[in-house]
């Protein structure tokens, strides 16, 4: 998660915030800031499996960098082939990317030393679930016994992005119209085509596969924040969750953080790419909570429509038709884009992402991820270890 020293909790006794009332308490930011968190899976650098080593990798970072634990933005996951680099609150693009680059620097040497590399990817091409070991704890030991064989089959990874909102009233408004651009997010980033040996035909397998989770999936798309509450409290009674953080929408938000969190990107294997995909979010949330204050009734999709542009982009990725409007328009999901990025041109310059931002666009010049994994597969004889070789070398930091 996200690391915010400004606040202390989430609980649904917060109390009352910017005239909601009481029961969750959303720390509203006092403007749009932004967090980052990146998951890497560990793989072996001869076999390229997976490799059960975040316990020693984080003693290792603990000994180079004389931090007990590693470091307080290295965090630990539900498997111990996974480690998530968080960054702190940060105002533009660049910065977050900075601070990402400035943990993943000993990180990597750290690995060298155990003879594992990076991988950054929504799935391993042929690793095998029964084959991972859980992170001691609770939390992911109560998880897996709810869950069973959907819990233990999610070898996935992704990104994060928090965005900070300035006020409780305007989460759900944002939440939902920000569902519209849900398939440009999970298109750009999908980097899932392989599973356990098999090409799935999918661009994000990851997508399909993480819905399967309870309160995982596509978010209800609420009209207001005591709606929210209500179905908080629902969800706290009657034992579905314990904690608010157990809500794993693919976009939520972070009461406590007083953000928006976008969780829709798969894993994102370059910095150049991440930076693209971070700054289109910014910008993203930031012009929809922009229009909302000048009095604009933010547009939004039939929940039946979000659900099928979310099958079609992690299907079909790039190439994706999606529905645009309330009227059921289509659109083909790079025309679309195209017109997103010129839109936004200008909350770019504002925001201090206007590069990074028109980066998106190399994406599809280049390929994005699911579609250079597949040229390597086809191009290498179905060889998924040179699938593994090349998400490792393209994370250039």
């Amino acid at each position: 998660m996200w690391n915010d020293p400004r606040v202390s909790n989430g609980s649904r006794t917060g109390g009352p915030s910017s005239g909601a009332g009481p029961g969750v308490h959303f720390a509203a930011s006092d403007g749009p800031s932004l967090g980052v968190e990146w998951e890497f899976a560990l793989v072996d650098r001869q076999s390229r499996d997976l490799v059960n080593a975040a316990s020693d990798l984080f003693a290792k970072v603990g000994e180079r960098t004389g931090v007990e634990g590693g470091s307080p933005r290295l965090h630990k996951e539900l498997l111990r082939n996974t480690v998530e680099v968080v960054t702190g609150v940060c105002g533009t693009v660049k910065e977050a990317i900075d601070d990402l680059r400035t943990t993943i620097d000993p990180l990597r040497k750290a690995a060298d030393d155990l003879g594992v590399d990076l991988f950054a990817a929504g799935t391993h091409p042929f690793a095998q679930w029964d084959e991972q070991l859980l992170t001691p704890g609770p939390r992911y030991e109560e998880l897996i016994s709810r869950t069973q064989w959907w819990g233990r089959q999610m070898l996935i990874w992704g990104v994060h992005v928090h965005v900070g909102l300035r006020h409780t009233d305007h989460v759900m408004p944002v939440l939902s119209a920000l569902l519209n651009q849900y398939p440009h997010l999970q298109a750009l980033s999908a980097s899932s085509p392989i599973w356990a040996g098999v090409d799935t035909g999918y661009a994000s397998n990851r997508a399909m596969m993480f819905q399967q989770l309870p309160t995982a999936g596509l978010p209800f798309q609420f009209q207001t924040w005591r709606e929210y509450e209500a179905y908080v409290a629902s969800q706290l009674k009657t034992g579905v969750i314990e904690n608010i953080d157990e809500i794993r929408w693919d976009i939520r938000p972070s009461p406590k953080l007083g953000t928006l969190e976008i969780r829709v990107c798969d894993g994102i294997p370059t910095t150049r790419e991440l930076g693209a995909i971070v700054a289109l979010t910014h910008c993203l949330v930031v012009d929809l909570e922009e229009r909302l204050m000048a009095g604009e009734r933010l547009p939004s999709l039939a929940p039946w429509d979000v659900q099928e542009n979310k099958w079609r982009a992690a299907r079909y990725g790039l190439d994706a038709w999606i529905i645009v409007d309330a009227d059921s328009n289509e659109r083909l999901l790079m025309d679309d884009l195209t017109d997103l990025l010129e839109r936004l041109a200008p909350v770019a310059e504002r925001l201090g992402c206007a590069d990074e931002l028109a980066a998106v666009a190399e994406i599809p010049q280049h390929g994005a991820s699911y579609q250079r994994q597949r040229r390597v597969a086809d191009s290498s004889g179905g060889d998924l270890v040179a699938v593994v070789d090349s998400v490792v070398r393209e994370l250039e930091l």
